[in-house]
């Protein structure tokens, strides 16, 4: 398994974030985590990347243990925040130069690794350019850059249309789909077209808990659209 996450729990005082919550993604799959605002989808994938620590259960990436294996786990992510924390006085191939440096990539396959993925994200025309000066589209070019930068196996998006317009909604819905080839990708969203345009599988969370994890093809079967079950699940 890509994923691995058993009967995870994180709790802050009384308040269950996540609550007993058990899933797995293959190699491979293209997976869309769905749930309202505060439903602990942010907080799942930050247990997942090793930001915040389970109050219990566990959780697997690349087969490593994000608590025990934190190094390795996180060496197989690539990681975009819903809130994408980028250098914004840093020129673009500047901040992803340094980005390289810090996951250890060195000399020309570093400089070789950026301007693929220059290309890649289509920052070509603002690679030099300070990241203050660019709009919301290309600064989440930017994040996606750096994510994809070491060629992890592993993606982990939250929230990375939040905000665009429907033009960059389409760009970067390409820029997943191109550079997750042959990845598995984990990414929330309240899109439900972007789901549907990218995914194999949804898992639904709702108050902390999984309501639903099926294919899409078997969420249609129902002959219900993936709104209306949405809607349905998370009354």
């Amino acid at each position: 398994m890509s994923i691995k996450v058993d009967n995870l729990t994180k709790a802050y005082g009384s308040q269950l974030a996540v609550d007993g919550i058990s899933f797995s993604l293959l190699p491979g799959e293209i997976v869309g985590f769905l749930g309202p605002n505060g439903a602990g989808k942010s907080t799942t994938m930050k247990i997942l990347t090793g930001y915040l620590t389970p109050t219990s259960g566990s959780a697997r990436v690349a087969d490593f243990d994000v608590m025990s294996q934190s190094l390795s786990a996180r060496r197989a992510i690539g990681y975009l925040p819903e809130h994408n924390p980028l250098y914004l006085d840093m020129y673009v191939k500047e901040f992803l130069l340094f980005s390289g440096k810090l996951y250890g990539i060195k000399g020309d396959k570093l400089k070789a690794r950026v301007d693929e993925m220059v290309s890649l994200c289509g920052l070509e025309v603002e690679k030099k350019k300070k990241i203050g000066q660019l709009s919301k589209g290309y600064r989440q070019r930017v994040g996606l850059a750096q994510s994809f930068l070491h060629d992890p196996s592993v993606l982990i998006l939250d929230e990375p249309t939040t905000g665009l317009d429907p033009n960059q909604i389409q760009e970067i819905r390409e820029l997943i789909r191109t550079a997750g080839n042959n990845k598995t990708v984990l990414f929330s969203t309240h899109i439900m077209q972007e789901v549907e345009a990218l995914c194999d599988r949804v898992i639904i969370i709702n108050k902390g808990k999984v309501v639903n994890d099926s294919t899409l093809d078997n969420l249609r079967q129902t002959g219900h659209t993936l709104e209306e079950t949405f809607r349905e699940l998370t009354r």
